[in-house]
């Protein structure tokens, strides 16, 4: 940009999130870069380009964190009658008019219904960075109704979850953070390195999963102002 230039390293971090590691390693190239080559001035450690805890759009292209994921399901008809009382083409047609359309109009880098809700407390109750619940909840819900037998699909994008199962300190509180990655069986390192984190990924992308089709129900089928009255929450 300019007479300005920005890097953006890749690092393979294992089961950690990685942001100190990162740190640490990408001070050290900056060092070498600069007896290499004396007219670079290192100025910034971070250029913002990386990006950390804001709304962007490089990170919802781009990933970062070692995570992104997709989680899809076909949910039957007869279950999406009975039980969320509602029908598959409404419930895609309220996805694209609220979630697609609507995150259109305003802009915004979350064309989905609550992604951080979900991500948001599973971030608290696991001991991962909270402030970067802002990317985790950057993504797509996608909803339609099949063309076979007339069920629902639905799937959902996160291109940038930014989680681990070791270090950043959150990880390793005790009894609650750690034991609710134990519980999830993702608690530590994985054999080989990378598989804990990954299983982990996948256990969040459920539940976005199963509360982004938890909250179109409810909007489709008229419930939701009724469930915050009826429950008070």
């Amino acid at each position: 940009m300019g007479n300005n230039l920005y890097l953006r390293f890749e690092f393979e971090t294992g089961d950690a999130m990685g942001m100190n590691m990162v740190t640490i390693a990408s001070e050290e190239i900056m060092k070498v870069i600069e007896e290499e080559f004396p007219d670079v001035k290192y100025l910034a450690l971070s250029g913002n380009l990386c990006v950390d805890k804001k709304p962007n759009a490089a990170n919802f292209l781009l990933g970062r964190g070692g995570k992104t994921v997709i989680a899809e399901a076909v949910i039957p008809r007869k279950i999406v009658e009975e039980k969320l009382k509602t029908t598959p083409e409404l419930i895609a047609e309220v996805n694209y008019r609220k979630n697609l359309v609507g995150s259109a109009q305003a802009g915004s880098y979350g064309f989905n219904a609550h992604f951080g809700n979900i991500v948001g407390a599973i971030f608290l109750a696991t001991g991962q960075d909270e402030a970067q619940i802002t990317e985790g909840s950057h993504g797509i819900t996608l909803a339609e109704v099949t063309p076979e037998g007339g069920d629902l699909y639905i799937s959902i994008t996160m291109p940038s979850l930014e989680i681990g199962t070791v270090g950043g300190g959150g990880t390793r509180v005790p009894p609650t953070q750690r034991e609710a990655l134990s519980i999830m069986g993702v608690a530590g390192g994985g054999d080989p390195p990378g598989t804990n984190a990954k299983k982990f990924a996948e256990i969040v992308a459920g539940a976005v999963l199963a509360g982004e089709l938890s909250l179109l129900a409810a909007i489709a089928a008229k419930h939701l102002a009724k469930a915050h009255k009826e429950l008070g929450r």
